[in-house]
Parts: structure tokens; C-alpha cells; sequence
């Protein structure tokens, strides 16, 4: 199968995610500048989940720029990442409302954990219909990132009863090691 469908419904799904958080950050009712500072963990938290769907958005279209054909596996582990993006708008807007609480820090944190576990789930059905010999397998490579990150964020998730900011700050730190797009894929397309 091609993957337009694939590509275009998921793009959808990323965008209105995106949009539904936004509606999370609520006009103030006064003019003065002091009627934002209670919006500011609200928007943080909107801020730092826009940023991660991006970059899910971003290596998404790489990877299925990189991808010949699709089967139902595919179909399915694309849905269980899709699945695990769609709580994003729910755990931005808990952990924002109640100011990077430790419980909803840390539910923010298996979130993500697992829509990186779905994600390279993803990959994995793709590589398994390309081929191991197919330009994407060899332009992902050992997928360093792709396995440091989940490791990252499961240390973050017991770290945020302990120290909320230690966790955020590894979710943060997962996200800048995303936020440049996985030029692998980009370059063993070229070299191929």
C-alpha cells in the first residue's frame, strides 16, 4: 500500500491536537500584565507539548517520506502512536493547571514514555516491510536516540515525586535532543 492516506490522516490528527491544547491557555478578564502570571505554567506546559508534537509531526514525515510501502502492521502501530499522542492535550492541560504537580508531572511523563515506545514500534513494522536491506534501515541506523529517550524518560518519572523541576527539566532535555529532525533519514535518502 502507498502511504498518502497514512500521511495525511495522521498529519490531521497531529494538527487538531495542536489546536485543542491552545485552547487550554484562557483569555484573562483584566488588561494589566499581572493577569498572566497565572496563565504562565498553563502555557509552559502548552509550550513544551507543541514543541514535542512537532517534533513527533517532523520525524513522522521523514520517516514516511522514507518509506516505500505500508501493510496493516503499519496501519495499526501508527494508530497506537496516534493513540498515545491524542492524551497530550488532557496531560498538558493537568500539568499546567495544577503547576507542574508531582502526579501529573510524572502521568505527563508515562505519556510520553510511551508514545516514544509507540513510535518505535512504528518504526520497527516499517523497517519489517522495507526490508533490513532497504535505504531506510540503513539510514536509521542503531537509532541511538530513539532508545536513549525512552530510558530518559522512565529515570524522569519516579524522579518527579522527588523533585518535579529534575523531571521536567529531563523531558526538556529528551525534547532538545529531538528538536534538530533526524538528518539520517534525509541523508541515506540522498546518498540512495
Amino acid at each position: 500500500m502507498p502511504t498518502g492516506r497514512l500521511e495525511a490522516f495522521s498529519d490531521a490528527v497531529i494538527a487538531i491536537l495542536m489546536t485543542i491544547m491552545v485552547l487550554e491557555l484562557r483569555v484573562p478578564h483584566h488588561s494589566d500584565i499581572s493577569a498572566l502570571r497565572p496563565l504562565v505554567p498553563v502555557f509552559l506546559s502548552y509550550a513544551l507539548s507543541f514543541v514535542v508534537l512537532g517534533i513527533y509531526w517532523n520525524n513522522h514525515h521523514h520517516l514516511l517520506q522514507a518509506t516505500e510501502r505500508i501493510n496493516g502492521k503499519v496501519l495499526w502501530a501508527n494508530l497506537h502512536l496516534l493513540f498515545w499522542l491524542s492524551l497530550f492535550p488532557f496531560m498538558t492541560g493537568w500539568m499546567g493547571e495544577n503547576h507542574f504537580a508531582k502526579i501529573p508531572t510524572a502521568a505527563y511523563g508515562i505519556v510520553l514514555l510511551f508514545a516514544g515506545v509507540a513510535y518505535h514500534l512504528l518504526v520497527v513494522a516499517i523497517l519489517a516491510e522495507q526490508g533490513e536491506g532497504s535505504r531506510l534501515a540503513t539510514a536509521i541506523g542503531n537509532n541511538v536516540k530513539g532508545k536513549i529517550s525512552p530510558v530518559i524518560y522512565a529515570v524522569a518519572i519516579p524522579l518527579a515525586f522527588l523533585n518535579r523541576w529534575i523531571a521536567v527539566a529531563l523531558y526538556v532535555l529528551v525534547v532538545v535532543m529531538w528538536f534538530v529532525p533526524d538528518r539520517r533519514i534525509e541523508a541515506g535518502m540522498t546518498a540512495g
